[in-house]
């Protein structure tokens, strides 16, 4: 979606509108739709995938007086429908959007809440001249807008907002860093000064006659409930999940496939999918020829446990460079997570047979099922003199890179964050990208520079989080919280939105889903966490469905072999990148400490591949801006 609102000022113009929405097609090639009222218009580029011969976009009420566009699914439309007709509301159309028009004027601010899905909205009330945007309580839609000149403009992508002519785009200082210190840009920042993201379970309203305004409709918070066994956790766990993995299936007219990893969450969705299923499930996964990454036999194991109709998509080395032009211009701004890569090809792949697919997304952020879960948890509970005394590790010159050293590097990254004085303010430690010391090379000299002193980290925590203890007592719960406010949010679900929108494909997250979110919440750490076990309740309740053994293995993820990679073409076209594109002569990077990581790189001496991938990537965005 897509829209522009200058109150009081000339008519929106169509072309403008259809220019916006003409640069997300690949979100809705099936349809588009624009409606125009004076000073305000939006659009629409539709994906059909509910009531598909019906529900276009823009929907008008029967009175004329409330206009919708909308980008998502609302899994649970067909209850609260049946409850809306029940109070005098009358249907149109068979889909969800008509539906969260009528939910919107039943009850207000108080709609959002109630619904059950992933959305973008922008509702346009045309008696008092009020727009006002919506985004889904997690972040798993994207709503990017801009406030200038007295014009809002507003959008599903970065790219509908740089469509508006006359206005201004200058790259944040505070978001480059952001970028170059976490992989992403932090929301609710952009890359660019002038606009922001709305966060996640906000919305923003626009009167005629004052500024935009913005509030919180839903915050995330740990919500204990009364004590029971881990048995019973697990059943609670078993029961919600096949009716959240139902429903999402149910609500749509089309075959649902799903991303298989073989990995606890993947696994999870395919085997509750395969439970209330009448056909074999469609599933897809990545495979690599370098054996210690490729993860694809786990996934065709469980595929045929579970009868699925399985593809496997193998990333030829040679060519996995060649791809990140339309990666890039896919996210719009730098994004720097290497798995976006594979996600753009089982995205590409699924997007061959399927419109809709469903991901495992969210479950190691409500569960604690990272690594770095396991590692707070024990810190934790380490009296603090302990801590302190860590860091002494941490102080000690870096270890030279090399297979033998890489437990004792990510030892001595985990030190430097024991000593720091909550879960929240060593969450920004551990999920650093790169390493002040790293960060002070690269930007000595520019304008960056002077930004990653010792108490960069406490002005993070304070600015996120200004108080821990009310998240909660525990410093695991407190990190875990950030993962999934900051990190679920601004990496993994940018990354899949964008990946797989590109090729016109819905992904759809069951395990973000109101009923599990709220369910995880509610459960006690030493459930999610048990015995040294991340998603302890998840693994418990779908082990019965699975091949034996197959969630005992170390937890992988779609990791790269990035550091071979850069040692040869992918290096090499990285280094074209920065000699050709003109960063080395924007002011944000030193260029003699640049030319330094390329050759500690490409000797051996040090594996500096996740800042020479996000350079590679800066690149690519500094190339193609505005």
């Amino acid at each position: 979606m897509a829209g522009l609102y200058a109150p009081g000022q000339a008519p929106v113009d169509r072309a403008t509108l259809y220019r916006q929405c003409g640069t997300i097609r690949h979100r809705g090639p099936d349809s588009d739709g624009v409606l125009t009222d004076g000073d305000f218009g939006f659009g629409m580029r539709r994906l059909s995938i509910i009531d598909m011969a019906g529900s276009d976009q823009p929907i008008v009420s029967e009175d004329g007086a409330h206009a919708i566009v909308f980008n998502g699914e609302i899994y649970n439309y067909r209850g609260l429908r049946d409850e809306l007709r029940a109070l005098g509301h009358r249907f149109h159309t068979a889909g969800d959007t008509e539906v969260i028009l009528a939910a919107w004027r039943e009850w207000g601010e108080a709609a959002w809440a109630r619904l059950d899905g992933m959305f973008g909205v922008a509702i346009w009330d045309a008696r008092a001249r009020r727009l006002t945007l919506a985004r889904d309580a997690i972040g798993i839609k994207p709503l990017y807008y801009t406030w200038q000149d007295g014009r809002l403009a507003f959008g599903s992508e970065l790219k509908t907002i740089l469509a508006v002519p006359g206005l201004r785009f200058d790259p944040d200082e505070r978001a480059v860093h952001d970028y170059f210190s976490f992989g992403h840009v932090r929301g609710p920042r952009s890359i660019y000064a002038q606009v922001a993201m709305l966060p996640p379970g906000h919305l923003l309203e626009l009167d005629p006659d004052a500024e935009p305004r913005t509030r919180a409709f839903w915050t995330a918070r740990y919500t204990p409930a009364a004590p029971r066994s881990a048995e019973e956790w697990t059943a609670q766990f078993r029961d919600t999940w096949q009716d959240t993995v139902r429903s999402q299936m149910l609500a749509a007219d089309t075959d649902v496939g799903a991303f298989l990893s073989g990995g606890v969450d993947s696994s999870a969705v395919v085997a509750a999918m395969a439970r209330v299923s009448d056909r074999p499930i469609k599933t897809f996964t990545i495979g690599f020829a370098e054996r210690a990454y490729d993860e694809s036999p786990y996934a065709e194991a469980v595929a045929r446990h579970l009868g699925c109709d399985h593809r496997t998509h193998y990333i030829d080395p040679k060519r996995a460079w060649t791809i990140l032009p339309q990666i890039q211009q896919a996210y719009d701004e730098p994004f720097a997570d290497p798995s976006a890569i594979p996600t753009w090809y089982v995205s590409e792949a699924a997007a061959q047979e399927v419109k809709v697919v469903l991901s495992g997304d969210g479950g190691d952020e409500l569960f604690f099922g990272y690594k770095r879960h396991l590692t707070e948890q024990k810190l934790g509970r380490l009296p603090g003199a302990m801590r302190r005394a860590l860091r002494g590790f941490a102080d000690l010159p870096p270890l030279p890179w090399g297979p033998g050293n890489r437990r004792l590097q990510r030892w001595q990254k985990t030190a430097r964050s024991a000593g720091l004085p909550d879960g929240g303010t060593r969450f920004f430690a551990k999920t650093q990208i790169t390493s002040p010391e790293l960060r002070r090379r690269l930007f000595a000299g520019t304008r960056l520079e002077g930004r990653d002193g010792d108490g960069a980290l406490l002005a993070l925590a304070a600015e996120h989080a200004p108080d821990m203890r009310a998240i909660s007592a525990s410093d695991l719960e407190q990190f875990a919280m950030l993962d999934l406010q900051l990190n679920l949010p601004g990496a993994m679900l940018t990354k899949v939105d964008r990946a797989s929108m590109a090729h016109s494909l819905e992904v759809r997250v069951p395990m973000l889903s109101r009923e599990v979110v709220a369910l995880a919440l509610s459960m006690p750490e030493d459930v999610k966490l048990r015995g040294g076990v991340g998603k302890y309740p998840v693994r418990a309740a779908i082990a019965p469905w699975l091949p034996p053994g197959i969630l005992d293995r170390r937890k992988q993820g779609f990791q790269l072999p990035l550091a071979e990679w850069f040692r040869d073409d992918f290096g090499s076209y990285a280094r074209e990148l920065w000699t050709g594109t003109g960063v080395a002569t924007s002011g944000f990077l030193n260029a003699r400490a640049v030319d330094a990581l390329f050759d500690e790189h490409r000797s051996g001496r040090r594996d500096h591949s996740r800042p020479l991938y996000a350079l590679a990537l800066f690149c690519l965005w500094w190339q193609a801006r505005p």
